[in-house]
């Protein structure tokens, strides 16, 4: 409190409005393979078309259900979170784009001044053979009396890229005292007043020129001059440089075969490609292609004009991408440049990151080194496709092992460990691996956070087989499940997916996950995920085994508890059973009352942070009782819970508690309970009996 010294009205705000917190009720978080998109990390996916965009479409070589049960699971939620697993052998798509230089041509300054006229006549044709200027070729002209130096009037004729941007005219320069680019002379011997350049690489492209002087000179490929031409025309080619040793290498942002270009049964186009044009002076463009159609574009440059280096424009990792879809680094040889900085001003005279500086292509037919870059270099024009992408999917132990991932990376299901995800219910869809299986029960044990969704493996014949299974009897699974943070459902399902044009046979993990999250959408996280109102799937066609009164009977009572999926030959095929996997008959074995568990601890959580470190006394007893009073009451008034009450006094603040710095508040609630059996007792009287 602040000290009053002297007269005066005084407000001070004190914020002590407080309520419980609002979070979502199911968040469902699905671990599984993918084509495409990150890697071990829990992506947000609000819908099917986020899903397919970020993941790409099911396929039938993918182990697993995580993407079919993602699009599930989306159609009652628009909340999930989706980890991609994958193996070492998990590959990105590339494409090795080819380098070439520009056609150059060095410019004398020997036979121009600023009071002698110069006409030069240009045509520039590009690597397929296509001329700039298909009519005519352009002129340029150089005025009498201009007041700048011989390099000045030259650029100022030409320009610095050149009419349509089709070529371009480059002066060394230096820095002076004050901070400004001076230009300087590139070959003091000669007098050359600097090069003229072709916008386009390639062995292909040309640079021709004309002129009322000869004011050409040649130069070998180390930049030395070797002589005076004395004509005034003159032809120039660039280079293309070996794409074995010298290439611009994109990849994918991640692997996968979602990125590897090829066509769907349909004749439409899938994966993506880069397309490179060039446009003037040091510039070119490329544009990442995705399913066919352009997705994004990128201006950059072999220089750092106008912060357009090529590495400061499309993202060389994961890391801050620009690009959604690719990465991409120079590769020399065979090795990559991971900080390619040396090339920052390629026209810098002395050796660049590929080895010699050099002009390329000058007239004379000099023969020019292939593994040399040019001073001049750019990406040559075309389209080129990605490909030799890989899931990261193998052999069952490594699959596994990538499902399970590193609790000290966050890898695998250990990307849902992470309170801010809120993740509230999650599965491994189509695995039943136990080690898999055990794993994720073990992950909700020990953070309380989420229930795990299993099933018994495809195939099983009988209910005893799947109570077996259960229970550690069987070849496929050798120890129980026991844990009121699991759930298991049984049998599997046929339904119809739209991307194999079939009915294929359906993870039941992946309805029960479904409904769930279908009921805390349509009525509340503890009304039960079961029956003909909110346990009815309306999408499968049929049930892998038809389940009898008595099979349903042996499935849910007896000491087991797997949830049985039903098809009723009027109402369709329903889940009919919530319970947990817990054997020990305590409100817990219930579905409604884990996930209501779940909630009110999260909510809590979330709701009394604040308090953290304030007097730990009656007053902030007080104002945590309220706290949980009303995150109660409304459960209680939306029948989620039947009474409660809330301790947070002396009796639990003991002094012991106090001085280890701990406040102890005892919430006790009765949850409302699902009817699962409903019993009408006829009673038959006789005429002479009394109805009462």
């Amino acid at each position: 409190m602040v000290s009053i010294l002297s007269p005066g009205v005084y407000v001070f705000e004190k914020d002590e409005s407080n309520y419980p917190v609002a979070i979502s009720p199911a968040t469902v978080g699905i671990v599984g393979f993918a084509t495409k998109g990150p890697v071990n990390k829990a992506t947000l996916i609000t819908d099917g078309n986020n899903l397919v965009k970020t993941f790409g479409n099911p396929t039938a070589s993918l182990p697993g259900q995580g993407l079919e049960g993602a699009l599930e699971i989306l159609e009652t939620t628009d909340i999930m979170y989706f980890v991609r697993a994958a193996t070492s052998d998990a590959i990105e798509a590339s494409a090795a784009v080819s380098v070439g230089a520009c056609p150059a041509i060095a410019v004398s300054g020997n036979s121009y001044g600023v009071n002698n006229e110069l006409t030069i006549l240009a045509q520039v044709v590009d690597n397929n053979g296509v001329s700039a200027f298909p009519t005519a070729w352009k002129q340029f002209n150089l005025t009498k009396n201009m007041a700048l130096t011989q390099q000045i009037a030259l650029a100022k004729a030409i320009g610095t890229e050149g009419d349509d941007l089709k070529l371009f005219v480059q002066f060394p320069y230096t820095i002076n005292e004050f901070g400004q680019n001076v230009p300087t002379s590139l070959f003091p011997a000669s007098g050359d007043a600097g090069i003229i350049v072709g916008s386009f690489p390639g062995q292909n492209a040309k640079l021709m020129l004309s002129a009322n002087a000869p004011i050409f000179n040649a130069l070998d490929i180390s930049g030395n001059l070797i002589g005076s031409v004395a004509t005034d025309n003159v032809t120039a080619s660039g280079i293309s440089l070996q794409t074995s040793s010298v290439k611009y290498l994109v990849k994918s942002l991640y692997p996968g075969t979602g990125y590897n270009i090829g066509t769907n049964d349909d004749g439409s186009i899938r994966g993506n490609s880069v397309e490179v044009k060039a446009v003037g002076g040091d510039n070119f463009t490329v544009t990442v292609n995705d399913a066919g159609a352009s997705y994004e574009t990128f201006k950059a440059s072999f220089t750092n004009n106008n912060n357009l280096f090529f590495t400061n424009v499309i993202n060389v990792s994961e890391t801050s991408p620009t690009s959604e879809i690719i990465k991409a680094v120079p590769y020399y040889e065979t090795s990559s440049f991971s900080a390619p900085t040396a090339l920052a001003n390629f026209w810098d005279p002395l050796p660049g990151m590929f080895g010699k500086t050099v002009v390329s292509g000058v007239q004379g037919g000099l023969a020019v080194d292939p593994l040399a870059s040019p001073r001049f270099a750019k990406l040559i024009p075309a389209t080129y496709n990605l490909s030799g992408g890989n899931d990261g999917t193998g052999d069952a132990a490594s699959e596994k092992a990538a499902l399970i991932g590193d609790a000290s990376l966050r890898e695998g299901m250990y990307a849902l460990d992470d309170d801010i995800l809120n993740i509230s219910i999650a599965l491994v869809p189509g695995y039943h691996d136990q080690a898999v299986q055990n794993a994720l029960i073990t992950l909700a044990e020990e953070t309380t956070d989420f229930l795990a969704v299993v099933s018994p493996p495809q195939g099983l014949d009988t209910a005893q087989e799947a109570i077996d299974w259960s229970n550690g009897f069987s070849d496929l699974r050798t120890g129980a499940i026991n844990s009121s943070y699991a759930a298991i459902y049984w049998p599997h399902v046929k339904t119809f997916v739209p991307t194999f044009g079939a009915d294929i046979t359906m993870d039941p993990a992946i309805y029960g996950a479904r409904q769930m999250a279908y009921t805390a959408s349509v009525s509340e996280l503890w009304f039960a995920p079961a029956g003909f109102i909110r346990g009815r799937l309306t999408k499968p066609t049929d049930v892998e085994v038809r389940l009898s009164k008595g099979d349903r009977d042996s499935l849910y009572s007896g000491g087991n508890a797997i949830n049985p999926i039903v098809n009723f030959p009027q109402q369709g095929i329903t889940i009919f059973g919530q319970r947990t996997a817990q054997r020990t008959p305590t409100a817990l074995d219930r579905i409604n009352v884990r996930l209501l568990a779940i909630y009110i601890k999260k909510v809590l959580l979330r709701s009394v942070t604040s308090y953290l470190f304030e007097p730990n006394d009656p007053i902030l007893w007080e104002r945590i009782k309220e706290t949980a009073d009303g995150l109660l009451a409304d459960i209680q008034n939306r029948r989620g819970i039947t009474e409660y009450s809330v301790i947070c006094d002396a009796t639990t603040n003991t002094p012991v508690r106090v001085d280890r710095n701990e406040l102890w508040c005892k919430v006790v609630i009765r949850p409302t309970k699902t009817a699962e059996a409903i019993v009408f007792e006829l009673n038959l009287i006789s005429q002479s009996g009394t109805i009462s």
